[in-house]
């Protein structure tokens, strides 16, 4: 049985504890700094919860001591501290996060590292580029890349057409912070909230925009060999403008904390969310311009006996089947791992990974 630390007590990193814990492959010890919130995580009672404050130095590494690896569902300002922390203690470090500027630093902590770090392995980043890989290698020359993700409430009953799904702080984040895209064969750098373009799944219509960190490492894979590559968040129409006004017009983009607080008090959360997944790559084959998609819808269902969210699924999911594929010798024991460097079919035919097998739908 491997031991493993999850950390971060949210809705998240309690459903990996839980997925985890479940399958009797696992010791899981479930860490917060948040009481209050160990309290309320729904996992089975075999979870070792401990509370501690990872930020404070050298908090963590005693933990980690005997452990296979870690898994960080913590705000993504904490990432760098705890890849720090793996990669003293020479265990496995795998994370959510979308944010660029912590994701570097994590690969710069894998050079040399007795362990491996497997950044991004969630929704996106993290299976989107999975699949966006695994399709772009069916064509002999390529032309464009779009992913598309949304989580959406099933029944949007505001203005902005959303519920809290998932980390405010990641929402933010990505709202905010520029955007990493190939434009005309070039790399650049975009602005969120951008990019607007109309969508239409199963008779739905949607929007998405630009929002950063969903590419991965597929920017760096694709130089040089794609005309326009991209990642854009879905939402329900209006979202964008919506959000621009919040961020720009009324500057809280500059005052994040306010504009947290503000979301977390006006949006209620929702159990009956929608996880949309829309990956479309073309290009050239057998000398003429083909396009192929992978689109999937996801809902929330009970797991284990306890109701999730098709967020707490995907995201969850995700991440423990990249665990388990590392634990079952399909990936290397050593340096860094790219999303795009996990085999779709192998994803797909784990027992995590059959989440995205989901429900096939027509573009």
């Amino acid at each position: 049985m491997k031991k493993i630390l999850v950390v971060g007590a949210g809705k998240i990193g309690s459903t990996i504890a839980d997925f985890l814990d479940a399958t009797g492959d696992y010791a899981v010890t479930l860490i917060d700094r948040d009481q209050p919130g160990l309290d309320r995580a729904d996992v089975g009672p075999q979870v070792r919860k401990v509370r501690v404050d990872i930020a404070r130095d050298g908090a963590l590494a005693p933990l980690m001591e005997g452990h296979y690896a870690v898994l960080s569902a913590a705000p993504y300002h904490l990432t760098t501290a705890i890849a720090t922390a793996a990669a003293t203690a020479g265990i496995h470090y795998l994370d959510l996060t979308e944010d660029v500027a912590s994701t570097r630093a994590v690969r710069a902590l894998a050079e040399g590292a007795q362990s491996t770090f497997i950044p991004q392995c969630g929704l996106a980043p993290g299976f989107v580029s999975i699949v966006a890989h695994d399709i772009a290698q069916r064509f002999e020359k390529l032309d464009t890349i779009h992913l598309r993700v949304g989580a959406l409430p099933e029944f949007p009953s505001n203005a902005l057409g959303y519920n809290l799904t998932w980390s405010t702080d990641g929402v933010i984040n990505e709202y905010i912070e520029p955007c990493e895209a190939i434009v005309g064969g070039e790399r650049h750098m975009v602005p969120a909230l951008e990019g607007l373009e109309t969508l239409g799944v199963d008779g739905v219509t949607y929007e998405a925009f630009n929002t950063s960190g969903g590419l991965g490492s597929l920017c760096e894979t694709y130089a040089g060999a794609v005309r326009e590559l991209n990642y854009r968040t879905i939402r329900y129409p209006g979202h964008a403008q919506a959000m621009k006004m919040l961020l720009r017009d009324l500057r809280l983009a500059e005052r994040r904390d306010i504009f947290k607080d503000i979301l977390e008090y006006a949006l209620p959360v929702t159990q009956q969310d929608i996880v949309l997944v829309f990956v479309t790559v073309s290009g050239w084959r057998d000398g003429r311009l083909t396009q192929e998609s992978f689109v999937r819808r996801i809902y929330g269902e009970t797991v284990n006996g306890r109701p999730r969210t098709a967020i707490q699924i995907t995201t969850a999911g995700a991440i423990c089947a990249v665990l388990d594929l590392l634990k079952d010798g399909h990936l290397p024991a050593r340096g860094v791992i790219r999303q795009e460097d996990i085999a779709l079919s192998a994803f797909l035919e784990n027992r995590f990974g059959r989440v995205y097998q989901g429900r096939r739908q027509t573009a």
